[in-house]
C-alpha cells in the first residue's frame, strides 16, 4: 500500500495506527485494554524486529501476578533488544541487554516475548523480598506446569520440576547480572498459590519468622486439607483469605466447615486478608507473631 492510501484508509476508519509505522484493520481492533496492549507490544516487535516483547508487557502476555495494586496493562509497552542493536523509538519502553535465545518464546501467533523465568528476574531484580517473590514463585509455577499436560498440586512439589525452574531463573539473573535476585530466587515456592501467599512469606522472613511449610497436606478423618501456611510445632495454620469466601455462601459454608474439623484435630488458625499484607505488613507480621507465641 502506498502512503497516500494508507492515509485516506485511516480517514475513513478502515485502518487503526498502532504505533507509527504500524496499522490495523480497524474491525481487528480489540475491546479491552489488555488484548489492546498486547498489540502495541506486538507492533513495536513488527517495528523493531530485533526485539523481543519484555518486562511488563511480557508479564501481561504469559499472565504473571502482579505484587502491586497496578495491573500491567497501565504501564508502557516494552521490548528488550540484543546489545548493539538500535531501536526505532515511539512511545514503549526499549531496554538493550543480553537475549540469549533459550531466553525467549514464540506466542500462539509467533511473536517473541521472554520466558517467564526471564520476564520475571527482569522485573523482580531491583525489588524488595516480598514483591520479587509474587513474580518469582508466579514464574515458577508456570514453569512447573509447563512440565505436565494438566498441572495437580503435587507437581508444584515435584523436586525434579521445581528444581529445573530454579535454574532457569538463575540462568535468567546471571545473564542479567541480577545479584541481588539470586537470594529471592532461593527462597521461591511455586506451591505457594497466589501472590498474597508470596508476599506474606517474604515479610515472615525478613522479621525472622520460623519457615512454615506451604500448602502441606493435612489428613482427617473426614477430608485432606492443604492450608497456606502450617507452623507443626506450634499446631497453627496461616491462612490469607480471597475474597470468593466471604462473596460465595456456599463457599463459606464450606471454609466454616473446614475451619471446624482442624479445630476439633487441634489446630489453631491465624488468619488476614491480602489487602491488610499489601497496606499494613507490619500488623500481620505482629498478628502471627502473637500466635506464635513469640
Amino acid at each position: 500500500m502506498t502512503d497516500h492510501m494508507i492515509r485516506t484508509r485511516i480517514r475513513t476508519g478502515d485502518l487503526v495506527t498502532v504505533r507509527h509505522g504500524v496499522f490495523l484493520r480497524a474491525d481487528a481492533w480489540p475491546a479491552e485494554p489488555a488484548a489492546q496492549q498486547v498489540v502495541r507490544a506486538r507492533a513495536e516487535q513488527v517495528a523493531n524486529p530485533a526485539g523481543v516483547i519484555s518486562h511488563q508487557s511480557a508479564a501481561l502476555m504469559l499472565g504473571l501476578p502482579n505484587p502491586g495494586f497496578e495491573r500491567w496493562v497501565e504501564f508502557p509497552v516494552s521490548i528488550t533488544l540484543p546489545t548493539g542493536h538500535v531501536s526505532k523509538v515511539g512511545s514503549a519502553v526499549h531496554h538493550v541487554g543480553p537475549l540469549p535465545r533459550s531466553q525467549a518464546l514464540a506466542d500462539s501467533d509467533g511473536y517473541l516475548v521472554t520466558s517467564p523465568a526471564r520476564t520475571a528476574v527482569d522485573l523482580a531484580a531491583d525489588l524488595e523480598l516480598p514483591q520479587a517473590l509474587v513474580l518469582l514463585d508466579g514464574a515458577a509455577r508456570l514453569i512447573c506446569a509447563s512440565f505436565v499436560t494438566k498441572p495437580r498440586r503435587r507437581d508444584y512439589v515435584n523436586p525434579t520440576y521445581v528444581n529445573a525452574a530454579l535454574a532457569l531463573l538463575s540462568e535468567a539473573a546471571t545473564t542479567i547480572r541480577a545479584t541481588r535476585a539470586r537470594f529471592a530466587i532461593s527462597l521461591t515456592k511455586p506451591c505457594r498459590e497466589s501472590a498474597a501467599e508470596s508476599l506474606s512469606a517474604g515479610y515472615m522472613h525478613q522479621a525472622g519468622i520460623p519457615t512454615p511449610s506451604f500448602q502441606a497436606e493435612i489428613r482427617t478423618a473426614k477430608a485432606t486439607y492443604f492450608p497456606d501456611f502450617l507452623w507443626e510445632e506450634q499446631r497453627l495454620l496461616g491462612e490469607c483469605d480471597g475474597a470468593v469466601k466471604y462473596s460465595d455462601p456456599g463457599a463459606y459454608v464450606a471454609e466454616k466447615e473446614r475451619e471446624q474439623d482442624l479445630r476439633d484435630n487441634d489446630w489453631r488458625f491465624v488468619r488476614w486478608l491480602p489487602k491488610e499484607v499489601m497496606l499494613h505488613p507490619a500488623q500481620v507480621i505482629d498478628r502471627i507473631e502473637r500466635a506464635l507465641g513469640l
